[in-house]
């Protein structure tokens, strides 16, 4: 590898390190429109396996808008990401995966505001799919595999592993 395309290559894991870090920011925030916009055009995503559902970003953007309605507080903490790019004609590549692992406690909305703890807190891991396009990295597919969630009352139940 040319000093060149190692420093190519290391933009590219900042680029995409930062988009994924965007993701998550815009799920905690509630930002549906910054979410919808780091998908390309034809960009999915799939929650089915934490109940939810899977579609283009636009559908999965208002089914996350209603379902997180329900808590005041959500902290997506995105870790131990591993990044492969793909290759084009032995250059850095156009296209990168991405897998990730994810906690998220998230807080109950309504209640009397002194509560400072999660009620509910999820697990699992992320296989995100990204393509570079004119207007930089942009999620093309991005799958959640919950593999365990605590409830209110305590009891930890397990994914669908």
């Amino acid at each position: 590898m040319t000093q060149r395309v190692e420093l190519a290559t290391v933009m590219d894991r900042l680029a995409v390190d930062e988009l994924v870090t965007e993701y998550a920011v815009a799920v905690d925030d509630g930002d549906w429109a910054a979410y919808r916009g780091l998908f390309t055009t034809d960009g999915r995503a799939d929650y089915r396996s934490a109940g939810g559902i899977e579609g283009d970003a636009g559908q999965v953007a208002g089914w996350l808008a209603e379902s997180l309605a329900l808590f005041s507080m959500r902290q997506h903490l995105i870790v131990n990401r591993r990044v492969r790019f793909g290759t084009l004609d032995h250059d850095t590549g156009d296209t990168a995966r991405l897998q990730a692992d994810y906690i998220n406690p998230m807080r109950f909305a309504g209640g009397d505001g002194t509560a400072t703890a999660p009620d509910f807190v999820c697990g699992g891991r992320y296989a995100f799919t990204l393509l570079r396009t004119g207007d930089g990295w942009r999620l093309r597919r991005v799958v959640v595999e919950e593999k365990w969630r605590r409830l209110p009352d305590g009891r930890a139940v397990a994914g669908s592993d």
